[in-house]
């Protein structure tokens, strides 16, 4: 600190141990009774993608927590230091790791901070998201946290907040700072099944699992009809989410109403179904090898079969400012990695297109590398939406349905403004019209409407007219949340898995 000391190599008190830190016992190096500080920069491997040793030294490590498979290698060295900060008595050692910052989003959030608060941890100081590189050759680029955390809960919390992940963080002073590393209670979002408001319910698109023999390429359709004529009718566009946000448009030949006499008079389709089932057949699942006996249809069918549907991709940049969202006929066919609402208002299309909303899919969404990974049950599900309207004659719900009106027309200019550059023989594809670089003025100026007109509606639940950062926002929705699933039923305890009150 202001001094220069020759430390290399180490003459005075070198005390080093070699040796892997999840297998050994931390107090043969240090007694925690005698530990003041331990500091650690842990290695990032996602959960999916340990090997088969890793695994083997996370397990022991893990023993009594549920659901720890979902934990990433770097939850690890969290519940190593939780067991070895309760064995220091009243030494009260303080830990702090730097880390991939998956553990404080999505569903790493219930099984891991769930544990930790349980055994009294309290998180005493963190930076939320930056972007880190280190110097070593071939270096990885990973958006990382600092979390600061002991058994005993300390006044003066700080937040270092990040205006730009590659900039210069600021210190805010923090009453508590929960798992999600903002200033609020230790409330934790649970999956479930159904959404905590009474909106449509949504779901993933269908599954082929067809080995590709029902779908087609551009050309490949135009080629497939000129030789089998009669399949035109039975030939439909098919959309997954990089085609959702790219104009990648694919078809798919989908036979869920084609009647067998006409199926019969095609035979390039019966040579598809035939491979289809020959497919499936030997398929190494049980489930797969079933619906061999029906090879005509997707695996999962969840299509609308009328009117128009909300189509959200699962998978999505980070670097957006907004989810590119859109309306699709029931004519396309969704992939499973396109998530739809059928009968989602323009309403439920703005709310689930602002600020708000992209403020919780930070939080709640997984990762797929940097990107976002939109969840049925985790975002969706467990998204706080403003008070909906139910009875416009009743007086009570006059502001609400006043907010909503304006939700409506504000939701619609964003998608005219998204209309004007869809046309013509080179339309613009969600991604041009989403990139932060691209992004045309009006459109962004459209959305910032959009936003001020959801801000409104969540007034009447007590919410702000501006908010300073999207920590702030989540902050307010996690108090929503809390507020919303204690109405609850209570037989939906089991069913639903309600919210876990931490701490």
């Amino acid at each position: 600190f202001g001094f220069y000391f020759a430390r290399i190599p180490l003459r005075t008190t070198p005390h080093v141990v070699h040796g892997n830190a999840l297998t050994i016992d931390w107090e043969t190096v240090l007694p925690a009774a005698n530990c003041s500080f331990v500091l650690g920069n842990p290695p990032f491997v996602g959960a999916k993608f340990m090997d088969d040793t890793q695994r083997d030294d996370t397990r022991a490590v893990f023993t009594g927590i549920d659901n720890a498979g979902l934990l990433d290698f770097v939850a690890a060295w969290y519940v190593k230091a939780a067991k070895y900060l309760k064995s220091a008595g009243a030494a009260q050692p303080r830990c702090a790791f730097v880390s991939t910052n998956s553990i404080s989003q999505g569903e790493q959030v219930g099984v891991l901070w769930g544990w930790m608060l349980s055994q009294g941890v309290h998180i005493q100081f963190a930076h939320r998201t930056f972007s880190w590189s280190n110097e070593a050759s071939g270096k990885a680029a990973v958006h990382c946290v600092i979390i600061g955390f002991g058994l005993e809960d300390r006044p003066n919390k700080i937040i270092f907040e990040y205006d730009d992940i590659k900039g210069v963080p600021h210190p805010l002073q923090a009453n508590n700072i929960n798992p999600y590393l903002i200033d609020g209670s230790n409330v934790i979002a649970v999956a479930r099944m159904q959404p905590i408001a009474n909106v449509p319910a949504i779901a993933n698109g269908s599954i082929p699992a067809d080995g590709g023999n029902l779908l087609l390429s551009p050309a490949e359709k135009a080629d497939f009809i000129v030789a089998e004529p009669a399949a035109s009718q039975w030939v439909r566009p098919y959309l997954g989410a990089e085609g959702f946000l790219h104009n990648d448009l694919r078809y798919c030949l989908w036979l869920a109403d084609c009647p067998p006499q006409s199926l019969r008079m095609m035979p390039l389709v019966l040579e598809r179904v035939k491979a289809v089932q020959i497919m499936r057949e030997k398929s190494a699942k049980v489930a797969t090898q079933q619906k061999a006996a029906t090879p005509t249809l997707f695996t999962e069918d969840r299509q609308p079969r009328s009117g128009n549907y909300l189509a959200i991709p699962r998978t999505s940049s980070e670097n957006r400012r907004y989810i590119p969202l859109g309306y699709l006929e029931s004519e396309v066919i969704a992939a499973n990695d396109l998530q739809i609402i059928p009968n989602a208002s323009i309403a439920h299309f703005g709310v689930l297109s602002s600020a708000m909303h992209r403020a919780w899919i930070d939080i709640t969404a997984g990762r797929l590398k940097s990107d976002l990974r939109y969840s049925v049950k985790l975002t969706y599900n467990t998204f706080p939406w403003p008070e909906l309207p139910k009875n416009e004659s009743k007086p009570s719900v006059a502001v609400v349905s006043i907010a909503y009106t304006a939700i409506e027309s504000a939701a619609k200019t964003v998608l005219n403004e998204r209309a004007k550059h869809q046309t013509g023989d080179n339309p613009a594809s969600l991604a041009d019209l989403y990139d932060p670089l691209t992004m045309p003025p009006a459109l962004l100026k459209a959305h910032q409407k959009l936003d001020a007109a959801v801000d409104k509606a969540y007034e009447a639940s007590g919410g702000k007219k501006a908010y300073k950062s999207d920590a702030e926002r989540v902050a307010f929705l996690f108090d929503l949340y809390q507020r919303m699933t204690s109405l609850l039923p209570a037989d939906a305890v089991k069913a639903k898995r309600r919210t876990k009150l931490a701490g």
